[in-house]
């Protein structure tokens, strides 16, 4: 199979060359030839690609010399007692621990699970014995909102992820959890979740993103979400990657007849983090709720892009991003409703809430609508507000310091969003890395001991 060669004409590769990349795919040699050829191609258009640029649209207010590919490197494997992994506390269905694109510790699902045909493999394992499944849904759907020079990179160096497969009307109580990890300076990982729930299951999936060490990481990730007729699914994620991170996270989900996906998004770490949520309603009855949670302190960056696309009639979706910033933390809400000509009786909602704790901080709101059908019901807003004074003013009278009366009242510009989470164990969990947050050292990132 040839390989792309360098060439001093392409635009910005990095760290990520044609020699890296040849490497990486003769580590991969065993795995099926189409999905080798899908890798091959991804890195032509990688390289093809030029890096965002301030004339590009989908980039509005992004902070563009923060972005380089130099300086990284696909890490060595890493042992599980390196990584110091905190578990989450709650009782799981089943779990998988990534470190450095490579698998590093398991908790197998049951039995009975696995006698009713629920899958919790790795994407290398699910490649060799389910290629067709894998092949349906791994991926399939192209980036759409900016980052596809990263989303190319991403196909071109995957090496590994979770697969998650739920049968027809296979219910799980407790949720299954997906851990990566960055390990070691420099390290790029490429973390990948891809769920296929099929018709009338039921299931909860949790997946989390962190630094393993305080040092400089490249993270690229991506995940799939197909969720079949009358399927109910709630993703939930959360990244806490170290503060000298540059991250890009994209999110696909398809829902079809009459299914319900709730996902989840909590953004604490990273120097600058991109994250693309794409949801598709596909046929009648679907509904997507989606929602996000974002801590941003010190001189932080959290970009985030979401697109609703409407395409069957009787759809719905509801979007509710909320970030609080503190310090000279920037934040950037670019979302679209998209409604199809055929889409009639959509009912679709966005809104952005920005909660401003510093006067240096900086939030940057785009909502917008393309509408197509004429029988519709759609509406957004971005509102920025203040800590309300005479509230922290109450609580200051009570004996609560100024910075606890903050930390008080942003859990409570919180709590609407983390209400809606019908586990409350999760929403504990969700908690406590809030908490944690706001006892980070603000340009370090490392605990706060004052």
């Amino acid at each position: 199979m040839p390989v792309v060669s360098s060439s001093p004409t392409l635009p910005a590769i990095g760290s990520f060359t044609a020699e890296a990349f040849a490497a990486h795919l003769a580590s991969m040699s065993h795995l099926p030839s189409w999905w080798l050829e899908r890798k091959q191609a991804a890195y032509q258009k990688f390289a093809a690609l030029p890096l965002p640029k301030r004339t590009d649209e989908s980039w509005r207010f992004a902070t563009l010399t923060g972005i380089t590919l130099d300086g990284f490197n696909l890490p060595d494997a890493v042992g599980a007692r390196e990584l110091g992994h905190v578990p989450l506390g709650i009782a799981k269905a089943g779990k998988l621990v990534f470190a450095n694109n490579r698998l590093v510790s398991q908790a197998a699902i049951s039995p009975a699970l696995t006698q009713r045909g629920v899958i919790v493999e790795t994407l290398q394992n699910a490649l060799l014995k389910h290629g067709d499944l894998v092949k349906a849904h791994l991926l399939a759907q192209p980036a759409k909102q900016g980052s596809e020079k990263f989303s190319a990179l991403h196909t071109a160096l995957l090496s590994d992820g979770a697969f998650i497969y739920l049968p027809r009307g296979v219910e799980l109580e407790e949720p299954l959890a997906v851990f990566h990890y960055a390990h070691g300076n420099g390290s790029a990982v490429f973390p990948h979740t891809l769920v296929v729930a099929e018709e009338n299951s039921r299931a909860t999936i949790i997946d989390f993103f962190r630094s393993a060490d305080t040092g400089t990481h490249f993270a690229c990730g991506q995940n799939d979400l197909y969720v079949g007729h009358g399927a109910q699914l709630t993703y939930v994620a959360a990244q806490t990657w170290s503060r000298g991170t540059l991250s890009f996270q994209s999110n696909s989900t398809i829902a079809r007849r009459d299914s319900r996906v709730q996902s989840l998004n909590l953004h604490l770490g990273g120097r600058q983090s991109r994250h693309e949520s794409h949801s598709q309603l596909q046929a009648p009855g679907a509904h997507s709720e989606m929602l996000a949670l974002t801590v941003a302190q010190g001189t932080q960056e959290f970009d985030q892009r979401t697109l609703q696309i409407h395409q069957a009639p009787h759809t719905s979706s509801n979007l509710l991003y909320k970030n609080a910033l503190a310090d000279k933390a920037k934040t950037i809400f670019s979302g679209l409703i998209v409604v199809d000509p055929d889409a009639q009786k959509t009912d679709a909602y966005q809104s952005n809430r920005n909660l401003m704790l510093s006067d240096d901080a900086e939030a940057n709101s785009l909502p917008g609508l393309e509408i197509q059908a004429n029988d519709v019901r759609c509406t957004h807003g971005a509102t920025s507000t203040r800590i309300d004074p005479e509230q922290e003013f109450y609580l200051q009278t009570r004996g609560i310091n100024k910075a606890d009366a903050s930390e008080l009242l942003t859990f409570g510009f919180f709590e609407e969003v983390l209400s809606k989470l019908a586990s409350e164990p999760l929403r504990d969990a969700f908690r406590d890395l809030i908490k944690a947050k706001f006892k980070i050292a603000p340009e370090t990132g490392t605990p706060n001991l004052s």
